[in-house]
């Protein structure tokens, strides 16, 4: 069954947002905020805080807090709200 198949069925896939920073307050109101929206707009979802230097290194961000989904890197260096990382879910 194709990814397109899956979406007709109503089937929700699974997000993976990760969460990229050493664990200081921004890092956790980051992961807050994360949940808040993908819970808000009803996503099947799972978050990841990585907070080794070397694989936050991998991608390819120098400054956190940063924002993964699914491995793709949607924002980094600042604090989004539920409003923003919202907008960036759907986009």
């Amino acid at each position: 069954m194709d990814q397109q198949q899956t979406l007709t069925y109503g089937f929700k896939l699974m997000i993976k947002i990760q969460i990229l920073g050493s664990g200081c307050a921004k890092c956790q109101k980051l992961a807050e905020n994360a949940e808040i929206a993908a819970r808000e707009m009803g996503l099947a979802y799972e978050i990841e805080k990585i907070t080794d230097i070397d694989r936050i290194a991998e991608f390819g961000i120098m400054l956190t807090p940063g924002l993964a989904v699914d491995g793709q890197v949607k924002a980094f260096g600042r604090l989004l709200s539920p409003d923003k990382i919202r907008s960036l879910l759907q986009g």
